[in-house]
């Protein structure tokens, strides 16, 4: 017998492993109890409740307006609402509105999914992505400063070393190893370098070329962002490596077919994102809100929409953004594509 409350549970959970593209409910798993460690070091739930707040609600969500039904079974409806619920309350500080933005803005990440899946991925063949978690984000953010209950904050980084005080031009090797771990875990905002070595298990476990990607694109980050001269503070934060290391996944290995020209082609677009994250930081911080996983999304698009000359990779089970051998693939539902 069917149970609908056991198989919205590990719908909700493949949406939270979907962040990283994976579609596995034990990788879902995995990445709260990376949530709830970082949770656990600061003594702050408030991260890890509005994740779960906010794939289950973006789940319901979709399920409520009747989105594709595969779609929302692999997660595909429910990652960008985990990204809301755990970003807004690392901006914005805890109050009962705070609980509602995160209700409100998870809900409509579904309906903006739906909206990008309509047109970005169903007249041009480019995945949304994080896209709808981006731009859902900046709204709800931006919108806080307007709202008298809501007060956006941002945690100063208690980091001390000589490379974030600007004594040394490289980090020392155990920093580095920090670094690149962090810039696995700070896609989902979190600090601790052993948060991002729990995501990178959950991302083994689904997908070993996956785990390679993500790998590359951490240290493809650093050696970019160190060699050149970007501030110490982000840097050693993991904030100019989240979004690479999206991009070495997405171009390398979920979206285009790997192969050694896939490959060359993903760095070159890895790199560019860690100049692009230094744009868009620039551009957004007079508006006070963050660039999200921006970077990444811009370039990804950039990168994948070109992706008529060169062979295909399905992103199970939404494909009819793909294009097979020089033809267009069968029609399938694209309303969610990631």
């Amino acid at each position: 017998m069917a149970n609908p409350v056991g198989n919205f549970v590990v719908h909700s959970l493949r949406g939270t492993s979907q962040v990283f593209f994976m579609e596995n409910a034990l990788t879902g798993v995995i990445f709260f109890a990376a949530m709830a460690y970082a949770s656990y070091v600061s003594g702050v739930w408030a991260t890890t409740i509005g994740a779960a707040v906010g794939v289950l609600v973006a789940t319901l969500t979709a399920k409520l307006l009747n989105c594709d039904e595969p779609s929302v079974a692999s997660g595909l409806y429910g990652f960008n609402g985990v990204l809301v619920g755990a970003a807004l309350p690392t901006l914005i500080a805890v109050s009962p509105q705070l609980w509602v933005s995160v209700v409100v803005g998870a809900a409509v990440s579904t309906v903006v999914t739906a909206a990008f899946g309509a047109t970005l991925t169903s007249k041009w063949g480019v995945p949304g992505s994080t896209g709808p978690f981006v731009l859902t984000g900046w709204l709800m953010v931006a919108a806080a400063y307007s709202f008298g209950t809501l007060q956006v904050t941002g945690d100063t980084p208690k980091l001390a070393s000589d490379y974030v005080q600007g004594l040394a031009s490289i980090p020392q090797p155990q920093e580095l190893v920090e670094i690149f771990f962090r810039n696995i875990g700070q896609v989902y905002l979190l600090g601790p370098a052993i948060s991002g070595v729990i995501i990178l298990v959950g991302i083994f476990i689904a997908s070993v070329p996956a785990g390679i990607a993500a790998v590359a694109g951490s240290l493809i980050a650093m050696v970019v962002a160190i060699g050149m001269g970007v501030a110490p503070s982000p840097v050693s934060q993991g904030l100019y490596g989240f979004s690479p290391v999206l991009t070495a996944m997405a171009v390398g290995v979920i979206f285009l077919k790997p192969s050694f020209r896939v490959a060359v082609y993903a760095v070159l677009a890895t790199i560019m994102t860690v100049f692009v994250q230094g744009a868009l930081d620039v551009l957004v911080a007079p508006g006070g809100i963050p660039s999200f996983t921006a970077p990444y999304v811009l370039t990804m698009y950039l990168f994948i929409a070109p992706k008529k000359l060169m062979a295909p990779h399905p992103h199970t089970p939404v494909s009819g953004h793909l294009i097979e051998h020089g033809r267009e693939a069968p029609a399938h539902p694209a309303g969610a594509a990631h």
